[in-house]
This record gives structure tokens, C-alpha cells and sequence, in this order.
């Protein structure tokens, strides 16, 4: 199995930073386990610690993977793999919140023998939009950016292409796509300002859809269900 980064251990799990949950995630919190433990990559982590505080959830735990896995994805399986077997003995339940992600249908195995059920899903682009709208638009000459990737474009995108030190490989690259959509989950115009600069230097159109939370939401909200029975 490939070794991972070392998690991290911030003392407070509001406290969140992009570099660290792009190369480290984020580790479970000390003491007194909740009912519940999700584990997942670390470009969710806003996002499922702002629905967490929201709702109440506090029988429910966060840890993450390194968001940069999502380069790597045929790392994911083994990683959550390992997760698991580390917090199994903790928590009364464990979810995993990646979709396919790119494992080729390895990660829906692993999560079937390990007993421990996944969201639903090819990727993060599809159940922020909702997984029967997005494959009804069936884009694929769309290039997507969530809020994350849209802070975490340089280091996600344009340096792992090379595209910093090479940008004449942006048409091989990006030649046969038509526009970048930016699914926002939080309605911050730096955001979108910085995001319509991504397309621009892709050489895309640019489309902004205002998605929020999507399936994440709806799942989440089911998984939390059952720390209460």
C-alpha cells in the first residue's frame, strides 16, 4: 500500500487551511468519539464541517484524506481502505464520502467488503450538481471547478499540467473542452471573479452555477439519521 502524508492534528477542526487539507486531510477529533465517523477527501471538509455546524450534527465525526489525492486516484482505495481499518474500532458507524472519484468501481468494491457504505456517484462535480441532473446535462466538453479547486487552482491544475512552465500545452490539454463551469457552493464574489480568471487562462468559456450543497446535502442529512435511532 502506498504510504500516505501524515494526518493532520489541528486543535480545533473549524480552524481549516487549504495547504493543509490539500497534503496532510484532517484527523479525527481527540477524546470522546461520536456515533458516527465520515471519512473523506479534504476538498470537502468546508463543506461538510459548514452542514455539520448547521444542523447540530455533533454525534458526527470528520476525518480527511489529502485533497491531492484527487490527482492520484488510483491512491484512494488503499488510503480509505486504511482509514477504515484505523477507526473501525472507534465508531459505531462509518460512511465514506468519495464517489467513484476515478478508482474504476475499486472504491465501491473495497467499501462493499468492508461493510461500510459510500455517496452515491461518479465524482464530487456530479452530486454537488445532483447525480440525475448532472448526468441529464451529460457535458463532455465541460471542465468543472468546485469552491476548492477554484482556490486550489494552481496547485490542483496549472503546475501538475506543467502549465506554468510550459502554457503552450494548454491546447493539448484543454483543446477539445468548450467551457469551465464553476459549481459554486457558497455565493462569494471573489470567488466567482477568481474562477471566470481560471477560465480565462484555459481559454474557456465560463458558466457559473450556484449548486450549494446538492447530494452531499441529501446524504448527509440520511447518515445522520441513524446516530440518532
Amino acid at each position: 500500500m502506498p504510504t500516505l502524508p501524515p494526518a493532520a492534528t489541528p486543535a480545533n477542526q473549524s480552524a481549516l487551511d487549504d495547504v493543509t487539507l490539500s497534503q496532510s486531510g484532517l484527523s479525527a477529533p481527540s477524546g470522546k468519539p461520536g456515533r458516527i465517523l465520515l471519512i473523506a477527501c479534504g476538498a470537502l471538509a468546508r463543506e461538510i464541517m459548514a452542514l455539520k455546524k448547521g444542523n447540530g450534527w455533533d454525534h458526527m465525526d470528520l476525518t480527511c484524506l489529502p485533497a491531492i489525492l484527487h490527482n492520484h486516484p488510483e491512491r484512494i482505495t488503499d488510503a480509505v481502505r486504511q482509514a477504515v481499518a484505523s477507526h473501525r474500532k472507534d465508531y459505531e458507524r462509518i460512511f465514506v464520502v468519495y464517489a467513484d472519484c476515478g478508482t474504476g468501481g475499486h472504491l465501491q468494491a473495497a467499501c462493499a467488503e468492508m461493510g461500510v457504505e459510500m455517496i452515491a456517484g461518479p465524482h464530487c462535480y456530479s452530486f454537488y450538481e445532483g447525480n440525475a441532473a448532472f448526468a441529464e446535462r451529460d457535458e463532455a466538453t465541460t471542465f468543472y471547478l468546485t469552491d476548492f479547486l477554484v482556490r486550489q487552482f494552481d496547485a490542483f491544475v496549472w503546475k501538475p499540467l506543467g502549465l506554468d512552465r510550459h502554457p503552450e500545452l494548454r491546447e493539448i490539454y484543454f483543446g477539445n473542452y468548450e467551457k469551465l463551469v464553476y459549481q459554486a457552493q457558497t455565493d462569494d464574489p471573489a470567488l466567482t471573479d477568481h474562477a471566470r480568471l481560471c477560465a480565462e487562462r484555459l481559454g474557456l468559456a465560463f458558466e457559473r452555477r450556484l449548486t450549494g450543497f446538492g447530494d452531499l446535502e441529501t446524504t448527509l442529512t440520511d447518515w445522520a439519521k441513524h446516530g440518532r435511532e
